[in-house]
């Protein structure tokens, strides 16, 4: 029978035996293993037989947050990373090559836009595309083009792409399908619905949830037929060709950058997994009621968030994700100093994080996308005055008056 989400990651290390009955795995800090004999050991290090050869390229610890990610993901396997930066440069890295194209969404995180320049930097093309339109990443589409890289919900203006007509048209045209999940995580929505060959997750953000972890995922949905790629190496070429892709990945990827996930952090990011469904129905919840609010306030100029009516992919936003993220931002009315009213928040941390049981907001435009310049800001929707917010699972109550309050001493 069919289990839900959290019943399936609480139970999920269980699946296979555990020392001593311990509900969870334990943290491996080793980082050699060794075998009775010298065939097996090389048996491991040819891809022959499971098994662990170094820790650079994980060890038990990060093998069962694997498994648990594949699980949330419906993915038939995982790799994970040091940071989700690690998996999104390691698998691009691990794929491409020079003289390929990459199509990928304007709208950006600010660190994946920065990592887009410099793979262009190094001979591989880059076309920024409106992702919100399909037609527009048809558009772009060229021969050499390797893959289409989309986030579901951006960060920081909240557009969402159009998953689903983007998913149909890669198939169509036999093109890797990328979608980066951290800003819905698997609860909120599964990028395999819209046919993703690839699923990124920040681990660090809702997955892990409490600030306390760096971590990346790269899934792999099972649904790109890896023998029509043409830059897996023959010695990837090993066992069911579904698999020949995350080989790579781990080997090209992770191994040789060497991006690997401590033993610590997987462990940390298993245990906060058991809870995303309760932390993301509470922070969802929040951010709702907040943005609604928000947009009653003289004060704010502009909310986006996609579970408000005006937000322009509002419709399909309520059709794909179980609830609208916790994701949110504003900018405030002319005349009113963003950096003021962010210093009369007093419970509201200022940050840069995502994904956290704290709320936290950050002045975008000074900070995580400063480096971008005025013109491209502009471009992808971001406003000298917007506050981006991560919502938190504090009482709505409490969060609603301290806005209440910041807005009053700024705003007037």
């Amino acid at each position: 029978m069919a289990k839900g989400l959290t019943t399936t990651v609480l139970h999920a290390d269980r699946q296979s035996d555990i020392e001593h009955g311990a509900v969870h795995k334990p943290m491996h800090a080793a980082v050699a293993y060794g075998y009775r004999s010298s065939r097996e050991l090389a048996a491991v290090f040819q891809g022959d037989k499971p098994g662990h050869v170094y820790g650079r390229q994980g060890n038990p610890t990060t093998s069962a947050l694997e498994a648990k990610v594949s699980l949330m993901e419906q993915a038939a396997g995982t790799v994970c990373f040091s940071t989700g930066m690690a998996a999104i440069g390691s698998m691009m890295i691990a794929l491409l090559r020079k003289g390929d194209h990459v199509v990928s969404s304007q709208f950006l995180f600010g660190n994946t836009n920065s990592l887009l320049q410099t793979l262009a930097a190094i001979g591989v093309e880059v076309t920024l595309a409106d992702a919100t339109d399909v037609a527009a990443v048809a558009a772009a589409l060229r021969p050499a083009t390797r893959l289409v890289f989309v986030e579901t919900i951006a960060n920081p203006a909240t557009q969402v792409a159009d998953l689903a007509a983007i998913g149909e048209l890669c198939a169509a045209r036999g093109v890797l399908y990328v979608v980066d999940n951290t800003m819905t995580s698997p609860w909120l929505f599964q990028p395999r619905t819209v046919k993703a060959s690839l699923v990124i997750n920040s681990l660090t953000k809702a997955i892990g949830g409490h600030g306390n972890a760096l971590g990346g995922a790269v899934s792999d949905t099972g649904l790109y037929d890896w023998t029509a790629y043409p830059h897996i190496a023959p010695a990837y070429k090993k066992g069911k060709p579904a698999t020949w892709g995350m080989q790579q990945i781990r080997k090209k990827g992770l191994r040789d950058l060497g991006a690997t996930l401590s033993a610590e952090h997987a462990h940390r990011i298993a245990i906060g997994a058991e809870t995303l469904a309760l932390r993301m129905d509470r922070a969802c919840g929040n951010a709702l009621l907040l943005a609604h609010w928000l947009e009653t306030q003289p004060g704010v100029a502009r909310v986006a968030y996609p579970g408000l009516a005006s937000h322009p992919q509002h419709a399909r936003a309520r059709e794909w994700f179980r609830h609208f993220g916790a994701l949110l931002s504003f900018e405030l009315r002319e005349g009113v100093d963003c950096f003021d009213f962010l210093d009369a928040l007093e419970l509201v941390i200022k940050s840069s994080h995502l994904g956290d049981t704290r709320t936290l907001a950050i002045p975008v435009a000074h900070t995580i996308f400063f480096e971008m310049g005025a013109a491209q800001r502009a471009q992808m929707g971001i406003g000298e005055s917007l506050i981006r917010l991560s919502v938190g699972i504090e009482d709505f109550d409490d969060l609603q008056a301290d806005f209440a309050q910041a807005l009053a001493r700024t705003a007037g």
